[in-house]
């Protein structure tokens, strides 16, 4: 582990595998994970690039206490947009899941120079009404599950307010299933969802989608079900330079569920 000086912030990261004359690929993790939840693809993403995967503000290895007001998308923004300059690698590949995936959505639209490639494994977020025929305004659909579970952590019930967070995401009865590492991570990073309830992160719009012009690919599990894979072909159909890639008999966390076909198509990817 390494850190990096950002805004006022020392941000973790890992740094593995070489250049081999090619960018370097950022990884951006997604809500209640960290840097390590990329370790299921490390090994076979290194073997053709040096891969840099950071832990975002207030994550793992912090021990934060959910208090102040410096957790928010746009911090994070903010911060992957720094830690990129920093670097001064030149064009990066991006890559982000879930929460993570808005985050570099967003970096994205904001600094496009910075980047060569993008890739979405189901950005996290809300359609407005540019995309969703369906739209009628108000919270966004999974607010209120997500601040009851944020609300039982805050109140000293961990398991229990994970258990309400992953049941969501991925159905009923799933917590008692996950492995017990699984379980880990997410208790290392529970009291990053009292700020996510707070994140008020704009929707997607339409423009925001016709803006990113670098090639693009979107990743969706199979068996994803809920907002998630609405929210990726919305987007999908309207970047400009995108394609789209389903991963069989996988749903939201899809790299630990299929690393070998996660990773064969991000390689892919990259190097067409």
């Amino acid at each position: 582990m390494q850190s990096l000086h950002v805004n006022g912030y020392d941000m973790p990261y890992l740094d593995v595998g070489e250049d081999r004359g090619r960018p370097p690929l950022v990884c951006v993790h997604g809500s209640l994970n960290d840097f390590r939840v990329w370790g299921c693809v490390l090994g076979p993403l290194t073997q053709r690039h040096r891969v840099i995967a950071v832990s975002l503000r207030h994550f793992f290895p912090e021990r934060w206490d959910g208090l102040g007001d410096t957790y928010s998308i746009a911090q994070h923004v903010n911060d992957v947009i720094t830690f990129i300059d920093e670097l001064d690698l030149g064009p990066v590949d991006l890559m982000g899941h879930s929460r993570g995936g808005h985050i570099c959505f967003r970096v994205a639209q904001r600094r496009p120079d910075l980047l060569r490639r993008l890739i979405l494994a189901e950005p996290g977020g809300e359609l407005d009404a540019s995309l969703d025929p369906d739209y009628v305004g108000g919270p966004a659909p999974l607010l209120a599950r997500f601040t009851a579970s944020a609300e039982k952590i805050a109140a000293g019930d961990v398991d229990g307010g994970l258990a309400v967070f992953v049941d969501t995401l991925e159905g009923p009865g799933t917590w008692p299933r996950l492995p017990a590492m699984v379980k880990q991570n997410l208790r290392d990073n529970a009291m990053t969802l009292i700020g996510q309830v707070r994140d008020n992160r704009p929707p997607f719009s339409k423009a925001d989608a016709e803006s990113i012009k670098m090639p693009t690919l979107f990743i969706l599990g199979a068996r994803t079900k809920g907002l998630l894979p609405k929210v990726l072909h919305a987007l999908a159909a309207h970047v400009p330079y995108s394609k789209t890639t389903i991963i069989p008999n996988a749903t939201h966390p899809m790299f630990e569920q299929a690393p070998q076909k996660y990773s064969e198509v991000v390689l892919d990817f990259l190097a067409s």
